[in-house]
């Protein structure tokens, strides 16, 4: 045996077929070859997909399989079975309240780094600081922030336009929802008497936009880089939506909520001490020039629901859109301003360091008397995706319970504009499993498993 190969039988093979390929070669032993130093056959390569899918590897862009078939009365031929998209793909984990989150970059990690930039920056110069941590606004992200300031509003109207021809299910003793005309029959409701209702939910018609768009809310900083907010002052500063706060901090102008602009960079004294340079020379910030439009939010007796099936569509998929364009512009703004979350509980601050509140009340909070674990946030930790389960077929037979397996799950924006009429995103097929059919019959599932 060539030691950078190897080969293994099982078997005999009568019928080979499948999407793309029609092989059916005579009785013979089935060989696979592989490299014996490669990812092949490594169950822990991709330990988000299932087990057939660790039996892949890339190639040119998709998850390649490779066969060799050896036949005892012809020779070997070469299958190559070839997938572009994985089969499934597991949802984000859930973590217990009583372990902390992880760091989306692990301390070593970050200490390595920091200790390059030492050796990189000794005996050169000092370069001056950049926006936004010398006080200034990075200018080419203001058009970002607006843009992702009216993505939300725009995606909170057309919710509440969605929630009345779409029909949202919420449960009446815990936060869980459902998105369709019944709510699903699984055993995972964890509010009051649960065990005696064996965790079987009760769905009621009351979902609100809060329901279906998380709201994560953070101090609003007058001063981002003024001092850390004190426990004493924590009733005094107002609290708003944290996507808010960060469009705000990145160049949105909002008359309810004033915070300072600075035109020349701060005089840094120390690592925690600075004073503002003297812009008593500099024109009046009237004369810069006019302000992009803000949208503002509709009330909820001025909402009127689509009239037609085509214009429920065309709100689905202007939904979609917003939501998309929230998420990066999210994610291109938290590249630059930083946003902290901590550790223990879903609290976010929008600054450079988290504030001093010690409202923590997550598991050993009394350790900490109270005070956060802050860390870098996520995206997912500044808006949080609801997930809820995929409906195959909203007019078909509801969903059984020992299915489960079998249905995917989605953001609950996403899944309402599906049953909307919008176009399924490519981004969730993989985790809405819409590449694996559903059987029919419980026979059949049992067949399958």
């Amino acid at each position: 045996m060539n030691s950078s190969s190897h080969y293994f039988s099982h078997g005999t093979v009568a019928l080979f077929c499948g999407k793309g390929m029609d092989f059916r070669p005579k009785v013979g032993t089935l060989q696979a070859s592989f490299n014996g130093k490669s990812e092949f056959l490594n169950l822990h390569v991709y330990p988000a997909l299932t087990s057939i899918d660790s039996f892949r590897f890339q190639e040119h862009g998709c998850n390649v399989l490779k066969l060799s078939l050896k036949s005892r009365t012809s020779q070997s031929q070469a299958l190559v079975v070839r997938s572009d998209h994985p089969q499934n793909s597991d949802f984000p984990k859930y973590y217990s309240k009583k372990e902390k989150k992880p760091f989306p970059v692990p301390i070593v990690d970050l200490r390595r780094a920091a200790r390059e930039r030492l050796k990189s920056r000794k005996g050169k110069p000092k370069t001056p600081v950049p926006p936004p941590k010398n006080g200034l606004l990075v200018k080419t992200l203001i058009p970002v922030a607006y843009d992702v300031f009216n993505a939300r509003i725009t995606l909170i109207n057309n919710l509440k336009k969605l929630l009345k021809v779409v029909p949202v299910q919420a449960c009446r003793f815990c936060n869980e929802i459902h998105v369709g005309p019944v709510g699903h029959p699984f055993k995972s409701c964890k509010g009051a008497n649960a065990n005696i209702r064996k965790g079987v939910h009760e769905w009621i018609t009351n979902a609100t936009v809060d329901d279906v768009f998380l709201p994560v809310e953070a101090f609003h900083l007058y001063d981002r880089l003024g001092r850390r907010i004190p426990h004493e002052e924590r009733f005094s500063i107002p609290r708003i939506p944290a996507i808010v706060e960060l469009c705000i901090q990145a160049g949105v102008d909002v008359a309810e909520y004033p915070t300072k602009r600075r035109r020349k960079p701060i005089i840094r004294i120390s690592k925690s001490e600075f004073v503002d340079a003297d812009e008593s020379e500099l024109p009046d910030t009237d004369t810069e020039g006019p302000k992009r439009p803000v949208l503002t939010e509709i009330p909820d007796s001025e909402i009127v629901a689509p009239s037609d099936e085509e214009e429920t569509t065309l709100l689905a998929e202007e939904t979609l859109r917003a939501w998309d364009q929230m998420r990066r512009g999210a994610k291109r703004l938290m590249k630059m301003y930083l946003v902290r979350v901590c550790g223990y509980c879903p609290e976010v601050h929008v600054g450079p360091s988290g504030h001093k509140a010690q409202n923590c009340g997550a598991f050993k909070h009394q350790q900490r008397n109270g005070q956060h674990g802050w860390q870098a946030a996520v995206l997912n930790d500044l808006i949080p995706p609801r997930y809820v389960w995929h409906v195959p077929d909203v007019n078909g037979p509801p969903m059984e319970r020992e299915l489960r397996n079998f249905y995917g799950q989605a953001p609950a924006v996403v899944e309402m504009c599906i049953q909307a009429g919008a176009a399924v995103p490519e981004e969730y097929r993989p985790t809405m499993r819409l590449d694996v059919g559903i059987p029919s019959t419980i026979k059949e599932a049992e067949m399958v498993v």
